[in-house]
């Protein structure tokens, strides 16, 4: 066979290797062309818990499918303090505030019991200060300066409490020989009726009864020592007491509106228009009790020491004035002395005498809470009997007898503030609220504010 021309076998390599290139491209196009895959007739069936892939390595493979749309949807977990009842979290509320109120106090008490003879000579001061400021304003108004009418009501005030308290003492040791041989003979008539009473008792059992308070007596001498020099101490204490009282009184008589004006300054501003106008209504119903106590305490005394005067009893007087002194203390006061006039009366005067001593004191505490208390004290400074009783009883285990002195017109003062401080807050929330649909301004009336003369009369 004759051999091709160079030309013509080139040309057929050409054409070969061209051939070739087609088919690779061809082969290559129909590898990037991705098949549809056809629609399943049902939703493939979710494989068992155990069947699924492990979800290990982080594959594509190994994640859990979604559930379906037919599965029962799970319920969100509530909020913890949603799941709470609502009366146990008004009342966690309540308790923690209630605590922290709890510790206020408690601080406050403690603050209290440590200066507890300062305090007690400012709420002393306060008290006489009630009872001497009419004095200090009438004087005033017949044209003497604010200090010599202070003087003069102070110095007044001052000499009439001193006299009556020389006045007791000196009626006392005056009369005390006497009443320690009224008491001598009391105690063997005493002795002379139990003797003879159904109770048979004998004299060795009433002569070892006196000997054991011999011996009580005796073997406590190193503890009635130190109550003797106790008692030299409180006495120093209560000079000390008696003192602050007198230059507190003193001040507050001259420069009381300014120290009032000067308190108002450590109140916040928001609260101040309130505090304002409370603390002229707290002080009225402070000088009415102070005043209404003054003349009901008068009263009894006047009439239980007249009627024991006419029973013979001795020390009719001193007693007089014990039961105007205990009066300043409600309810407990009044049973206290009446007791003490009696059982003067049972040792000195006899069972009879005693009696009757009981029956002036009894009649004349009933007139005084049903006829006296009501009239001359009013509506202004009334206290729930309760509220007498509990206060008088936290006074006297907080602060002794001074506690209990104070104890109910602090209560008087405290029911008046409070009171007035919820009529203005009602009234500012009257006044801040929206007006209704159509009123304006001029529409409603003005609210009379509270404790005037139009407000007490609707």
């Amino acid at each position: 066979m004759a051999r091709l021309p160079g030309w013509l076998e080139r040309l057929g390599a050409g054409l070969s290797r061209m051939g070739k290139r087609l088919e690779e491209r061809r082969a290559a196009a129909e590898e990037e062309e991705l098949p549809v895959p056809p629609v399943p007739a049902k939703p493939p069936a979710v494989p068992a818990p155990e069947e699924l892939p492990s979800t290990e390595g982080g594959s594509e493979a190994g994640r859990v499918p979604a559930p379906p749309a037919y599965a029962p949807a799970v319920a969100a977990r509530p909020d913890p303090a949603a799941a709470i009842p609502w009366g146990m979290r008004v009342a966690a509320e309540a308790g923690w505030r209630l605590l922290v109120l709890a510790g206020t106090l408690w601080v406050l008490m403690k603050a209290i019991s440590s200066v507890q003879l300062v305090v007690l000579a400012f709420v002393a001061a306060l008290l006489i200060t009630a009872i001497l400021q009419p004095t200090v304003a009438r004087l005033r108004g017949y044209g003497l300066p604010r200090g010599l009418a202070t003087a003069v009501t102070a110095v007044l005030g001052f000499v009439v409490m001193g006299l009556v308290g020389w006045f007791v003492v000196w009626q006392v040791m005056d009369n005390v020989d006497t009443l320690s041989d009224r008491v001598r003979d009391g105690i063997e008539e005493l002795k002379r009726w139990l003797l003879n009473s159904p109770f048979h008792v004998t004299e060795q059992q009433i002569n070892d009864i006196a000997k054991n308070l011999s011996d009580a007596i005796g073997a406590n001498t190193e503890q009635i020592t130190s109550a003797g020099l106790q008692g030299v101490t409180v006495v120093v204490e209560a000079l000390t007491g008696i003192l602050l009282a007198m230059f507190s009184t003193l001040f507050l008589l001259y420069d009381g509106k300014k120290v009032w004006q000067w308190v108002l300054k450590l109140v916040p501003a928001q609260a101040r228009p309130g505090v304002a106008g409370a603390g002229p209504r707290a002080w009225r119903t402070l000088t009415a009790y102070v005043r209404g106590t003054v003349v009901v305490a008068l009263i009894d005394a006047i009439f239980i020491g007249v009627g024991i005067y006419f029973l013979g009893v001795p020390l009719a007087v001193p007693l007089a004035v014990f039961i105007f002194l205990f009066s300043f203390i409600p309810l407990v006061g009044a049973v206290v002395s009446g007791a003490l006039a009696v059982v003067v009366a049972l040792v000195t005067e006899g069972v009879f005498t005693a009696l009757m001593v009981l029956v002036v004191v009894l009649a004349v505490q009933q007139i005084e809470g049903h006829v006296l208390q009501p009239f001359i004290l009013g509506r202004a400074v009334r206290v729930h009997p309760l509220a007498v009783v509990l206060a008088v009883a936290a006074g006297g285990l907080t602060a002794g007898i001074g506690g209990a002195v104070v104890a109910v017109p602090l209560v008087a003062v405290t029911n008046t503030v409070v009171g007035y401080l919820r009529a203005y807050s009602e009234e500012q929330a009257l006044r801040s609220a929206p007006e209704p649909h159509g009123a304006t301004a001029l529409d409603v009336a003005p609210t009379p504010p509270p404790g005037s003369p139009e407000r007490n009369g609707e």
